[in-house]
């Protein structure tokens, strides 16, 4: 995993490490960070494709204002993954154009 370990101003606090799939992988994370946080410190850029022209789009604006970091989460598609807090255990797949509800 690829996250900042000091900075001169802020102090991090980290939360339990825990896991989650991403697209049949096991990835780790640790509590209090968000989906797309986790998914960037994996490497992970290309979070899902735009509706009209399927265009790759990533994490972006990081405050739930835009719809770049939509996902499906636990079967659940429109997922803003920059405001989710990861769970252990979560799934998460990418999302194309609108998504769809997974019964």
């Amino acid at each position: 995993m690829s996250r900042l370990a000091q900075h001169p101003v802020i102090e991090f606090v980290r939360g339990k490490k825990i896991s989650f799939e991403f697209e049949g992988r096991k990835l780790g994370a640790f509590e209090g960070e968000t989906v797309a946080a986790a998914l960037h410190a994996e490497g992970i850029r290309y979070l899902r494709s735009s509706p009209g022209r399927q265009r790759a789009q990533g994490f972006f604006c990081a405050i739930g204002k835009c719809s770049s970091c939509l996902m499906e989460v636990d079967g659940m598609p429109n997922v803003r993954t920059c405001i989710t807090l990861v769970r252990d255990g979560m799934v998460v797949r990418r999302q194309k154009g609108k998504g769809e509800l997974l019964e």
